[in-house]
């Protein structure tokens, strides 16, 4: 496979990851960190790290729009919930795992 195919290929599955957990709002970030050590807030500052890396200024509150399909205070305020304590004490251990 040609470097540019690949490109496409990983743009098409990132597409598609960004569409699925928007269309999971009820997954927290939380959850995700704790399951899958990364979140949503993760693939903002990601893409506006690669952004930053090529010289590329973007916007990080625009970035973190495309991520969640809406502004993140209003994701926010329509979908975060609090941390149960069963959430909060996973996600430390898993920090506290990843520290180690």
């Amino acid at each position: 496979m040609d470097d540019q195919t690949r490109t496409e290929l990983e743009a098409a599955a990132f597409r598609t990851l960004v569409e699925h957990l928007r269309s999971q709002p009820e997954l927290q970030n939380i959850e995700l960190m704790t399951l899958a050590g990364f979140c949503r807030n993760c693939l903002s500052k990601w893409m506006k790290a690669a952004a930053d890396e090529r010289g590329i200024e973007v916007d990080f509150e625009a970035i973190r729009e495309s991520i969640y399909g809406m502004p993140y205070d209003q994701w926010k305020a329509k979908y975060q919930t609090e941390a149960t304590p069963e959430q909060a004490a996973a996600f430390k251990a898993h920090s506290d795992s990843e520290a180690s």
